[in-house]
């Protein structure tokens, strides 16, 4: 595994990596209306990453793809492309991802936000998912178990009626945006130990229908394959001695 625990100098540049992504996210909040495109949230993220904070967006020509910020609206699951043709409306649910890259360390945070008035169908997916997350951390802890991450949440949203998607998952950060190991988000046999100095994201992913996705002809966009709606909440947690702290509050 590579730099799996984190060295204390390696830790306070992820942390300024995660002030930034989450100080963009919450910066953003302010412009998602009815009427933007998501090509001009994508613009605003780049000139606050870039121009005000002298950090680089991860996501913008990772694996190719083409934006600063991911952009998901609805049955959208992850990997949503940014565009100037995609307009925000009234009733939309949107996550919105952002990874940062400052001093060559990541951290990497995303929300659900409510454009105008979303139905309570898809404000209480969105609560549950956000809670799911919240529930999921509490296990975190030196010497504890990572499956049980993937045993919380699943537990949470079967109770709800609502699906896992398994497709995709967490993931360990820090001098690369991609590390080991892969953190699950449903029930799973992984005996890899929580051990002070990790650092990785916790990103569930939640549907109100079927689990199965597909990606559509963009080589990107993961879609609900029954278009239900689907939301995603993360962070970047590391973990302490006694607990955890999540460093993209």
């Amino acid at each position: 595994m590579i730099n799996i625990i984190k060295r204390f100098q390696d830790l306070q540049n992820i942390k300024v990596a995660g002030k930034i992504a989450s100080d963009t996210l919450f910066y953003i909040s302010k412009y998602v209306k009815p009427g933007i495109s998501t090509g001009k949230i994508n613009d605003i993220c780049y000139d606050r990453i870039v121009n005000y904070y002298n950090a680089y967006p991860a996501a913008l020509k990772y694996m190719g793809f083409p934006k600063s910020i991911c952009t998901s609206i609805n049955d959208v699951v992850c990997h949503g492309i940014p565009s100037y043709n995609c307009i925000l409306r009234d009733g939309d649910i949107i996550n919105i991802d952002i990874a940062v890259c400052k001093n060559n360390y990541y951290a990497d945070t995303s929300k659900m936000f409510f454009v105008g008035q979303p139905d309570d169908t898809a404000v209480k997916l969105c609560k549950i998912t956000k809670k799911s997350l919240f529930l999921s951390l509490k296990c975190i802890k030196n010497g504890g178990k990572f499956k049980h991450i993937g045993k919380i949440i699943q537990n949470y949203i079967d109770k709800k009626g609502y699906s896992v998607v398994k497709n995709y998952c967490g993931h360990g950060i820090g001098k690369n945006f991609h590390e080991e190991p892969n953190i699950l988000h449903y029930k799973n046999n992984c005996n890899l130990n929580f051990r002070s100095g990790m650092v990785f994201t916790v990103e569930p992913m939640i549907n109100l229908g079927s689990e199965k996705t597909f990606v559509m002809n963009d080589g990107w966009t993961v879609k609900t394959k029954d278009g239900s709606l689907s939301a995603q909440y993360e962070h970047t947690i590391l973990v302490t001695d006694y607990g955890y702290k999540i460093l993209t509050l």
